[in-house]
């Protein structure tokens, strides 16, 4: 997922109740679905970090002698400037970018 091209704010956003559950009618079905998207959405970065912060570990158990990579302050800089996946749910639901179904009660059919 490419995280830059977002338009997700960056900071405290107030939004409109009606907005988040135009597509659900339920505002408490409509947190459920951006908090199950914003979970997927941390994981997603989590990954991809540690995988390039992976390039820069050490095999080597020495206490004495930290290094500071400036490659790796520079990458942990650019993930703690992007926007949190709260954020980043919040936004794909308002554009409509999120899937989601209901899963058929098999009581309620009955």
């Amino acid at each position: 997922m490419n995280f830059k091209n977002t338009n997700a704010a960056r900071t405290t956003k107030t939004r409109n109740v009606q907005d988040l559950e135009k597509d659900t009618d339920n505002i408490y079905e409509s947190i459920v679905i951006i908090s199950k998207r914003a979970n997927q959405i941390s994981q997603e970065m989590k990954e991809e970090l540690n995988s390039k912060l992976q390039e820069f570990a050490t095999t080597q158990d020495n206490l004495e002698e930290i290094f500071e990579n400036r490659e790796q302050i520079e990458i942990s800089k650019f993930y703690e400037r992007l926007p949190k996946p709260h954020s980043i749910a919040v936004q794909e639901k308002l554009d409509d970018e999120i899937y989601f179904r209901r899963v058929a009660d098999p009581e309620a059919e009955a």
